[in-house]
Parts: C-alpha cells; sequence; structure tokens
C-alpha cells in the first residue's frame, strides 16, 4: 500500500483492525502520553484520541509502534526498488542501449520520483489559514513531569540552503514557547543546521516550513540517516511510488506539501538563542536545558479538519525503534556504494542509536577491516558514533549476543581495540565531559577464532562484586557497590580480579546484573552509560605509540554523578490512568 496522506493510512489502519479511538476526555499534558506508552509497551495498536483537552484538534500516536503496521505503512516496494537501483548500477554504468532496454521497467518506475505543482484547490493544506496566534489551539503534548513544557515531537522540519537552494527535511523536535514561538533543536551534524550556519555566516534569517502529516513517507524520510546530498523529499516520493504533490504558498515562501495536515511558516534569526529543554528523550533520559536557536512562526496552514499526529520518546522500545529497523532494511543496499567494503551495516536503536552500531567488511587483504572502520566512522550521521564493532564474518547484526560471540572469539586485545579521545558526541549523549565532546572505540574481530569463550562463571568470589551472571559467552555483568560509593571500583577489578576474570574478554560493571536478561535492557543500559576514554580499563602497555590491552576489559557502566534522570512516568498521572483505563478502552 502506498499512502498519499496520513488520513488514508489511518483509515488502512482501523479497516486492519490496527486503531483504537479513545472519546473520552484526554489531557495533552501528561496523560495521553502514559496511556500512549502503555499500550506501545504491549503492541498494541495506533491511538486515535477524538477529545483532547484545550484543542478542537484530534490527536493520533503510536502510528508506527508494531513492525507489522511499518509494513503496511510503506509495503515491500520501496525495498525491493532500492535493490532493483543498486543493482542496477553495475549494468548501466556505462550506459548502453542493450542495458537500458533490460532496466526499462526501473527506469519507468525512477521516473515517477520528484515533485509535482497542483493547483490550490487540489491542495488540502491551504483549506484554513491561522496568522494571530497562529499555534495557539495545536495540542501540542508534554511527555514527561520534567520537560520544560509542550515539544512538538513529529515535525518534519523544511529548509533550504541560502545559496545552492538544496533542501534538507529532518525531524528535530521544538519546544513551544508561545503561541508564535518554539525552539529548534538543530543537533551537531543534522542538515538543517549546516543551512542555518550558512544563514547566520551572512547574517540573515533562514526561512523555514514545518509540516505536520502528510505521507508517511515523508516521516520516514526525514529520520532516514540519508547521505547529506541526498534530497528526503526525493527518497519520500520514492517510498510513495509516485510524484510528491506540492503547491506554492500564497504568503511566498516554501512551496508546501500539498497533503500535510498542517504547515508552520516562519523564520529561524541569526544569532538569537533560547534556553531549550529539559525534555525526556529516546535515550532514556531527560536531555538538559540548553540554547538553541528561535523559530518564529508567521502564519500556519492546516487542513479544516487536520488531525495533529505526535510521537512519545523513552527508553527503547519506542515508534522510533521500528522505524529506524524498517529504513536500514530500505537503505542497507546502498551503503556498499557509498563505503566500498561495508558489506552490511546496522545502529542499534535500543541505545539511542549512536551509542552503537556493527559492520561486516571485506577484508581481502591484511587490516582492511580497519580503513573501512575508519570510513564508516567519516560518514554522514555514522561519524557520532560512539562504540564501532566491525567482523568480516557473515551474520544478522541485529542479534547482538551473535555478533558479540563472533568478535570476542576473534579480536587481539594488542591490536584489535581503539580508543580515541577528544572526538565529538551526540547531543543527547551526556556521559562526555561537556555537550557533544566525548570519545569513541573500535573493536575489530575478523579472521578465525583466537579463544574459546567460557558460558558459565565459575571463577569464585570477586571482590567487591556481589553478583556475576554471563551476557552472552565471553561477556560478564558484575554488579557491586554503586559510583557514588565506590567511584575506583572498575580499575581495582582490573587490578585485584584480572587474572581470575581473564577468560572473559568483556566484564561490564552495572548497577543490577539482571540487565543481561535480554538484548534491549543491556544494550540501553550499557552503552548509555559510559565514554569509552573514561570508563573502559585494562591493563595496557604502549609500543610505538600504539596502545595494546590485555584481558579483561571491563567497561565501566554505572550510573554516574552528572548524568541525566533516567525516565520514569509521575505517581499520579499512573494513578489517574489506572483509573480511566476502562473509559479509554470501552
Amino acid at each position: 500500500m502506498r499512502f498519499h496522506n496520513l488520513r488514508a493510512f489511518i483509515e488502512a489502519l482501523r479497516q486492519e483492525k490496527e486503531l483504537q479511538i479513545i472519546s473520552a476526555p484526554v489531557d495533552p499534558n501528561l496523560e495521553l502520553a502514559e496511556i500512549h506508552r502503555r499500550v506501545i509497551e504491549n503492541e498494541g495498536p495506533a491511538l486515535l484520541f477524538t477529545n483532547v483537552k484545550g484543542s478542537s484538534f484530534p490527536i493520533v500516536t503510536n502510528l508506527f509502534g508494531t513492525s507489522r503496521r511499518v509494513d503496511l505503512a510503506f509495503g515491500p516496494r520501496p525495498e525491493q526498488l532500492m535493490r532493483q537501483i543498486v543493482g542496477a548500477m553495475n549494468t548501466l554504468l556505462p550506459p548502453t542501449p542493450k542495458a537500458i532496454w533490460e532496466q526499462k521497467d526501473l527506469i519507468f518506475d525512477m521516473m515517477k520520483v520528484g515533485l509535482k505543482n497542483v493547483s490550490r484547490d487540489s491542495a488540502p493544506i491551504l483549506q484554513t489559514l491561522r496568522a494571530d496566534a497562529p499555534l495557539e489551539g495545536i495540542p501540542v503534548l508534554t511527555s514527561w513531569q520534567e520537560d520544560g513544557g509542550p515539544f512538538v515531537t513529529l515535525p518534519l522540519v523544511y529548509t533550504e540552503h541560502p545559496k545552492t537552494k538544496h533542501h534538507n527535511l529532518g525531524m528535530y523536535r521544538m519546544q513551544v514557547y508561545d503561541a508564535s514561538t518554539t525552539g529548534m533543536h538543530w543537533q551537531i551534524h543534522k542538515g538543517g543546521g549546516f543551512h542555518y550556519h550558512e544563514a547566520e555566516l551572512a547574517n540573515e534569517p533562514l526561512p523555514v516550513t514545518v509540516f505536520l502529516g502528510g505521507p508517511p513517507a515523508l516521516i520516514a524520510s526525514a529520520i532516514a540517516p540519508v547521505p547529506e546530498n541526498l534530497p528526503e523529499l526525493m527518497l519520500a516520493s520514492l517510498i510513495i511510488g509516485q510524484k510528491l504533490p506540492v503547491v506554492d504558498n500564497p504568503r511566498g515562501g516554501h512551496r508546501l506539501i500539498a497533503e500535510a495536515e498542517f504547515a508552520i511558516s516562519g523564520k529561524v534569526p541569526p544569532h538569537v538563542r533560547r534556553p531549550e529543554g529539559p525534555f525526556g528523550d529516546h535515550f532514556g533520559y531527560y536531555s538538559l536545558v540548553h540554547d538553541f536557536p528561535v523559530f518564529n512562526v508567521d502564519h500556519v496552514w492546516h487542513r479544516k479538519d487536520a488531525i495533529y499526529p505526535a510521537t512519545i520518546v523513552g527508553k527503547p522500545r519506542q515508534e522510533d525503534y521500528y522505524l529506524g529497523e524498517y529504513l536500514q532494511r530500505l537503505l542497507s543496499p546502498a551503503f556498499p556504494m557509498a563505503m566500498p567494503g561495508v558489506k552490511e551495516l546496522w545502529a542499534y536503536a535500543e541505545t539511542g542509536v549512536h551509542p552503537l552500531a556493527a559492520a561486516i567488511v571485506r577484508e581481502s587483504y591484511s587490516r582492511e577491516a580497519l580503513s573501512t572502520a575508519f570510513r564508516i566512522f567519516g560518514e554522514g550521521q555514522l561519524t557520532l558514533t560512539k562504540f564501532l564493532i566491525v567482523t568480516n564474518q557473515a551474520l544478522d547484526l541485529s542479534n547482538f549476543p551473535q555478533l558479540l560471540e563472533t568478535v570476542l572469539e576473534r579480536f587481539d586485545p594488542q591490536t584489535d581495540l581503539f580508543i580515541f579521545n577528544n572526538t565529538s558526541h551526540d547531543t543527547l549523549d551526556y556521559t562526555g565531559d561537556r555537550l557533544n565532546h566525548g570519545s569513541k572505540a573500535l573493536l575489530l574481530g575478523v579472521g578465525e577464532p583466537k579463544r574459546s569463550l567460557p558460558a558459565i562463571y565459575e571463577g569464585g568470589n570477586i571482590p567487591g562484586i556481589h553478583s556475576a551472571v554471563p551476557y552472552c559467552r565471553g561477556c560478564l555483568v558484575v554488579s557491586g557497590a554503586s559510583y557514588a560509593e565506590d567511584p575506583e571500583l572498575a580499575p581495582r577489578l582490573v587490578r585485584d580480579a584480572g587474572e581470575q576474570l581473564a577468560e572473559w574478554p568483556f566484564v561490564i560493571l552495572a548497577d543490577d546484573t539482571s540487565i543481561a536478561a535480554g538484548q534491549t535492557a543491556f544494550l540501553w543500559t550499557v552503552f548509555t552509560r559510559f565514554n569509552p576514554a573514561a570508563d573502559m580499563y585494562a591493563d595496557a602497555q604502549t609500543a610505538r605509540h600504539h596502545i595494546g590491552y590485555r584481558l579483561p576489559i571491563v567497561i565501566d557502566a554505572r550510573m554516574k554523578p552528572g548524568y541525566p534522570d533516567e525516565l520514569f512516568p509521575r505517581e499520579d498521572i499512573v494513578q489517574l490512568v489506572d483509573s480511566k483505563w476502562k473509559q479509554y478502552f470501552e
């Protein structure tokens, strides 16, 4: 199925019994988010709230909260087409009459990709104009009690480069300050932020149009980790399978997505910043207050019966997990084109994406895998990867225990672990010394196995440790005192128990060994709670400026002072939703 707007997708969900309509009064301040979280935790349906306090607009959430709904939204055709495109590159370069004829069906499909102008009468987005207090009455959600205010959580932020006019469509949360002003959370290495940087250099405001709703493909394209110069609107058109309808804005500025629910138009002035946050984000913690650019809204267009789309972020797994899974499947055939030597690549949404990625690479000569790893670290948003694991073995990268065992069997701690200090960090990752700054680690495991890995811990009591549980073969999770109580426990494990633990290549020091029970809990806890340069410990020797290590490698993944608070719902909101549960779902 290819949906040209949001409401066509909602209707399909209704027919597939994947939609729950909630007509009971619901408050967009905390209550709605708590309902959503419980439903997605149980892999429940999309939710359409028709009686939202303080607003005449209904709200739809959890559109993509299961793999089935993602498949319904996009169908198999985009993935098939992407494989065709990549496969055709070898036959079409250079183009010959025979090659063109063989690929005529693909060429015909590609001719459907692009934008098409439609008349005002054919553009539902132009049905209603709001110029005075344009954001008033739009049901923006507050998801967590410590949030700095309500946030737009599914914004499709459209900008154009001030000089080249190349466009970017990104998803950057927007804190609503008042009826005509929001924040603009442009993180480092984001396309919209690059455009704003160029505008600031010229001391000019950057025009911005924020779309809400429209084809589901727009949402997927906005969050897709595509190369910087690949137009997101073209990717959306490819996913839909037809040209994307746009219409001129009667008030000037960017063309508008004709089938969007809302289009918020305005400008971001140069050199103006305002405190934004806190915000409970997809890392599962609060991102703290920092200064970000300000979006001054001039006017809003919307359908006369507009539906406000939103999502709730928090500890994995949330909607972004399922969308990310799909996008990696969709784009994976293109990775070898952008990065020769990369066969497969996977970023782990369980960690918030940037903290952990893995790749299967070519190793046709000694240390080729290392060169390819550096290429990954230098590509687009992958430059924000904190921990990269690379192997040349064929396996399912989404199965992290299998990956980790494969690499731990093969890596040489003297030559195959690299830790780089003073590098960039994801803006949402607070494990570094300061915002946007931290370190990276690279772990290589190629060739034949070098060791057998233990599956059961039988080494006896470990000084300072009260629990030890294997996560997988070769990786032991241990717990003892908290970091606040004993900050030196990790290096002391290396010093006092190194020989005892030497058969375990990785020892994870955590606050609770129960994380070893499953992939999601393990990945989220471990990779959001350590900075490689500060929190990885091992006996080390330096030779010819290279640091070689001895096993075990101890990773201190305990909560540390200065980390933001973990996300938990407010108790009175939990009780309120408990008491009204039958009203919501009668």
